[in-house]
């Protein structure tokens, strides 16, 4: 068996692939470590032997760059040659009728976020991971961009696999707004040991987008099953059906990520929160924004701060791209999380 620093890096490699990280940005090992019989059948096994392939050209793209770095790495032919399992992948991928550029751009793919916990083994990585069917380019038919997962939705998986994040979900229920693809929810559900998860989105096209994906996910009677709904932000919420209409009892804690992202759904997005409030005092709502436009963001914190909600930053940056073991995204826009709860009083007499 090889070095435990080279399983590492294969693990991030790995995590990178089944991201459809740009190739050109994969973190690939070190070509004398690459060439090493044990790390080209580790690499073909867990890369080129899955169910779950990613898209054609980029599988293709990957393995050119691997036999390449294979062919500068070996001094000696007589020593050292290439995985027959490599080759023959790469062949298969060359007589295959891949996709061109602008046709796969807009074809959903298979894309596993792994959230890599501290031990590592050959055959069990110990990731917290998730399969999405997801696309990169297309837009839901209401013209929202719940069809892939976005940076922050990343970011606040990363803080609920961390102690301080977990805890304040774990045997929770759980309820997120805006919830895209599922990811978040379905993280929540297969990992982080919370007692209920309702995933809701505006869009129904998303909202069966989000049930294909917990399919995929094959989450079983020993764990929490993710309910679906469609919400369309600032309707009123009643108490007396809210578990009929939407399966579990009313929430503790509120997640949304990426839904502060247009000043014309801030009214609609704070409207919800004040209701679910309503429904529950002791609410906590975690918020995850990459911050395109500060006076947007702006906006929705004042809008909170108007329903006199209490607002606090969480201390949980991004890991800079260089550094990161997965998952990957961009730090480029800053991201943040908020915490926001509110103090129970009579109900305020102002309204949007």
């Amino acid at each position: 068996m090889f070095e435990q620093g080279v399983l590492a890096k294969l693990a991030v490699f790995r995590r990178q692939y089944f991201q459809l990280v740009d190739p050109a940005q994969l973190h690939w090992p070190e070509g004398s470590a690459l060439k090493a019989p044990e790390v080209q059948s580790w690499v073909y096994r867990h890369l080129f032997d899955s169910e779950k392939m990613p898209p054609g050209r980029y599988r293709l793209r990957v393995l050119k760059m691997l036999i390449s770095k294979l062919e500068d790495a070996i001094d000696d032919p007589e020593e050292d040659e290439i995985s027959d399992n490599l080759m023959m992948a790469l062949s298969s991928s060359l007589s295959g009728n891949t996709l061109s550029e602008a046709e796969s751009a807009q074809q959903k793919a298979y894309v596993t976020y792994a959230y890599p916990r501290h031990t590592i083994d050959e055959a069990d990585p110990q990731d917290f991971s998730v399969t999405l069917h997801e696309s990169h380019s297309v837009i839901s038919s209401a013209g929202t961009t719940g069809l892939r997962t976005w940076e922050a939705a990343l970011l606040l998986g990363q803080f609920l696999c961390s102690d301080r994040g977990n805890a304040a979900v774990c045997r929770k229920r759980i309820f997120e707004l805006g919830a895209g693809t599922g990811m978040l929810s379905i993280l929540c559900a297969k990992h982080l040991g919370v007692s209920g998860m309702v995933a809701t989105d505006s869009d129904e096209a998303v909202v069966d987008a989000i049930k294909t994906n917990i399919f995929l996910n094959q989450l079983d009677a020993s764990q929490v099953t993710v309910s679906t709904a469609a919400l369309r932000w600032g309707r009123p919420l009643n108490a007396t059906t809210f578990s009929e209409d939407f399966g579990m009892d009313v929430p503790d804690v509120l997640l949304g990520a990426d839904v502060t992202y247009d000043k014309i759904v801030i009214p609609a997005l704070v409207s919800s929160m004040r209701e679910f409030f309503e429904l529950n005092p002791a609410l906590q709502i975690l918020v995850a924004a990459t911050i395109r436009n500060e006076q947007t963001f702006e906006t929705f914190l004042n809008t909170c701060r108007r329903n006199r909600f209490t607002l606090e930053q969480i201390d949980f940056a991004p890991v800079p791209e260089h550094l990161q073991e997965g998952p990957f995204y961009p730090t480029a826009t800053p991201i943040q999380i908020w915490r926001i709860t509110r103090v129970h009083t009579a109900r305020d007499p102002f309204a949007f």
